[in-house]
């Protein structure tokens, strides 16, 4: 029987055994999924046991320091220098980043190449503000005062990446305006501070479309904003889904159709709600 794990500090509640044990179950792989907690002061000596593992997943904070670890790292691992899954393979572990494709593969119906706002530049929003640059977008990023360190540093480097790219870093409270595409990537309006709204309901009134990377709630007050004004809006469940079947992709060939995802997608968002009540 294959074995898997997500590690992190601290865990608390994943929905990742959840969505894993049913992609398992569709592609008739018998396998155990589980969580693996691991403390700062105890990675280095622990890190080396999830070679024993047939693959694993990675989050916060370790998805920088897994990297001297592992053997090799795919290119989009290299892309951001982080690492959200690996896989174990031959004698080699190899990690990869899945992330972005959850994030792409969840936003595919929406104008990522347009006028885009992205709200945050921690490790998720820069992700997605690298991506948005890659597809020709022409990109805001949105902050809080104490982060204007990191914006800067994430301009610097995406400037490396795209020298002649349309990039603007501005308070959020400044931020005004139509956008095709709003993208919060902070943990702005994530349970248990559901009344939160990461921007304001003017803005969301006049933009395309929103992504929110919050997946709990299902329904934050940014998505609830945007549906009342008739806009598109999708959750973060989507590119949690969609992340993981990208790992079963790289650990196994398996294969899910469309029909498969959504209605997973469906299940775990039906799930998270269910823990709310």
């Amino acid at each position: 029987m294959q074995k898997y794990t997500l590690t992190g500090y601290p865990l608390g509640h994943s929905m990742s055994p959840f969505i894993h044990e049913k992609l398992f179950k569709m592609s008739g792989i018998e396998a155990v999924y589980d969580c693996t907690e691991i403390s700062p002061e105890d990675f280095s000596a622990k890190a080396p046991l999830l070679k024993e593992l047939n693959g694993y997943n990675i989050t916060i904070p370790y998805k920088r320091e897994i990297i001297p670890h592992l053997d090799e790292l795919h290119h989009s691992a290299q892309r951001y220098g982080a690492v959200n899954c690996v896989h174990n393979h031959k004698g080699k572990s190899i990690g990869y980043n899945t992330d972005c494709d959850g994030f792409l593969m969840s936003v595919k119906s929406l104008a990522l190449s347009g006028k885009v706002l992205i709200i945050g530049c921690g490790g998720v929003g820069r992700m997605m503000a690298i991506e948005a640059i890659l597809h020709n977008a022409d990109l805001t990023i949105g902050i809080i005062p104490d982060a204007a360190g990191a914006a800067a540093d994430l301009s610097d480097e995406i400037h490396s990446i795209a020298d002649n790219c349309k990039l603007r870093i501005k308070n959020i409270d400044c931020i005004k305006g139509e956008y095709d595409l709003i993208i919060n990537a902070s943990p702005v309006g994530m349970y248990p501070k559901t009344d939160a709204c990461p921007i304001s309901a003017e803005v969301i009134e006049k933009c395309g479309g929103v992504f929110d990377a919050v997946y709990n709630p299902v329904e934050t007050k940014f998505i609830q904003l945007a549906k009342s004004f008739g806009k598109p809006a999708i959750n973060g469940t989507a590119m949690l889904v969609y992340q993981a079947v990208k790992a079963h992709e790289i650990w196994n060939s398996s294969y899910y159709t469309d029909e498969q995802i959504n209605k997973l997608i469906d299940e775990t968002n039906k799930a998270i709600a269910g823990e709310q009540k």
